[in-house]
């Protein structure tokens, strides 16, 4: 993938997560109604609280999309948060622009450079020979 259009799938990712993390943010309650009752029963604390933790964890991802050193991990995080939307509100008018989004943060999650701290000894030794 070229660096421009990287650049633009970060920027496009990271304005959509923060956007969203605010707009959850001024009305989490309507935004809870999306949560299936079966995962309403399994939440730790009230919805309100879960959608507030929601939108601030969309914010964090979207601001370390803007971060170089952490786009590996706001793309990996994106992902994972994601899949849980899916599985937790089921695909509807509103979460099915989430299959768009995750296949984004997949698509730079594979092009990004992941740490060098978690590569393997097995990956480093291939890279030198």
């Amino acid at each position: 993938m070229s660096r421009k259009a990287i650049y633009v799938l970060r920027i496009g990712l990271a304005v959509t997560f923060i956007w969203i993390g605010v707009l959850i943010l001024r009305n989490p309650e309507a935004w809870g109604g999306y949560i299936k009752p079966w995962v309403v029963e399994l939440l730790p604390a009230s919805v309100a609280r879960i959608m507030i933790g929601t939108a601030l964890l969309d914010i964090i991802i979207g601001i370390g999309f803007l971060i170089n050193p952490l786009v590996w991990w706001a793309a990996l995080l994106g992902a994972v948060h994601l899949i849980m939307v899916l599985i937790g509100s089921g695909i509807t008018d509103i979460t099915v622009r989430d299959i768009g989004l995750l296949a984004a943060s997949l698509a730079l999650l594979l092009s990004w450079p992941m740490p060098k701290f978690l590569k393997s000894e097995n990956n480093k030794v291939e890279n030198n020979n």
